[in-house]
């Protein structure tokens, strides 16, 4: 088998992956269904993590040695919607032209959970002697939150690798930090009335127009802040208003406005600093709207959270990654991932998977290189390797 050629089975078992249409509103237990019967049949010990409300479950596994150490390979299952997106290909269906996979999540990541499951059937036939282990979470597309509630079981597991991957598109390279990302929703109270007569009423709209004032004034200092990194495409950290709604009708003065807004921050901008200025802000803004009238208010919600990743170039688990794959780029992305629930647990995490977020990530006619899915087989080729 060419170098530049994916592993024939990777193949087979990314064609079965895309077909299962793992959106995160949907369930994944399918796909989990189908990675459980690989595993199973590779001699894996598995256990599911159920989710305890929605029809989705995480799925971790182990061969290999008892004791601690080895390897964690990590991804998510879940994909983004393609509705609205202009498709000319089936996004569930892997089709191959040349040397590129067409198909939804062949970047993001199914191509790297192919590539696990392949390796595991690997390990299966020869069991190293140290533990590989397998993560798969779900939910990672709508802010990390299958990972969120997968942790307490993992953690009861006991499992202490020396090392995880988190396999999110990095074209290969070792990615060593990420933002970490906080999500709000700010619920402006005013009072209703006759439009008429709106200079006797608080206007909600108007009071999230105040807020957003203070979000563009908080992004302007970050912007200028000594507190920069020069790796990252945007080198501070960022406050972003998303969403805005409220007012039912022209003629009425609006009771109530939301603003759904997000805080991506690098690791030495802390979220209880933003919290802290951020709650400051607003109590001096709604008690000048309370003078107006005392019902009215503005209250922030904090909706998800994820951590940053931040691991030192210099780290023995950053250099082994670097062996792995082949690369010394030790590159930092703009998106997030779960490797700093990871990090958390003081298991030392890189980022390293193959496809280009930027290029393919959540687009339509997504695909993956060839030749990147085939570099991903050889590094976990060598990920068994250092096992044996």
């Amino acid at each position: 088998m060419s170098s530049a050629a994916p592993n024939p089975r990777t193949l087979e078992i990314l064609e079965r992956l895309i077909a299962f249409p793992t959106v995160s509103a949907e369930s994944n237990l399918t796909l989990i269904d189908y990675a459980e019967s690989v595993l199973e049949a590779s001699g894996f010990e598995m256990q599911r993590i159920p989710d305890p409300a929605l029809p989705k479950s995480g799925l971790v596994a182990r061969i290999g040695g008892d004791g601690p150490g080895g390897v964690l390979l990590s991804a998510h299952s879940d994909v983004v919607p393609v509705e609205g997106q202009n498709w000319t290909r089936p996004p569930f269906e892997l089709t191959r032209e040349g040397g590129r996979l067409y198909g939804r999540g062949t970047t993001d990541m199914k191509g790297y959970l192919a590539a696990m499951l392949s390796l595991a059937e690997r390990a299966g036939k020869a069991v190293p002697d140290q533990p590989l282990m397998l993560a798969i979470s779900y939910d990672e597309e709508v802010g990390c939150q299958g990972i969120a509630k997968m942790l307490p079981g993992f953690k009861r597991l006991g499992w202490r690798p020396d090392l995880c991957i988190v396999g999110e598109p990095t074209s290969m390279q070792p990615a060593i930090g990420h933002k970490g990302k906080a999500a709000f929703r700010a619920i402006c109270r005013g009072t209703a009335g006759h439009s008429a007569l709106a200079p006797r009423f608080v206007n909600a709209l108007h009071m999230a127009g105040d807020v957003l004032s203070i979000l563009r004034r908080m992004q302007d200092d970050f912007a200028v802040s000594t507190v920069q990194d020069a790796a990252y495409a945007i080198p501070y950290s960022t406050v972003h208003a998303g969403r805005l709604q409220g007012g039912t009708a022209l003629n009425i003065v609006p009771d109530r406005a939301e603003i759904e807004f997000e805080f991506r921050h690098l690791a030495a901008d802390s979220l209880s600093d933003f919290q802290m200025r951020l709650a400051g802000e607003i109590e001096a803004l709604s008690s000048i709207w309370r003078r107006r009238d005392p019902a009215a208010g503005i209250e922030i919600v904090l909706t998800n959270t994820y951590p940053g990743l931040d691991i030192g170039r210099d780290e023995d688990a950053v250099r082994q990654v670097e062996g792995l794959c082949g690369s010394d780029a030790r590159v930092k992305v703009a998106f997030g991932t779960e490797a700093g629930f990871f990090g958390g647990l003081g298991i030392p995490t890189v980022v390293c998977g193959p496809g280009d977020m930027e290029g393919q990530g959540h687009k339509a006619d997504e695909y993956l290189e060839v030749a990147q899915l085939a570099a991903c087989d050889r590094m976990m080729d060598r990920v068994l390797a250092g096992l044996a």
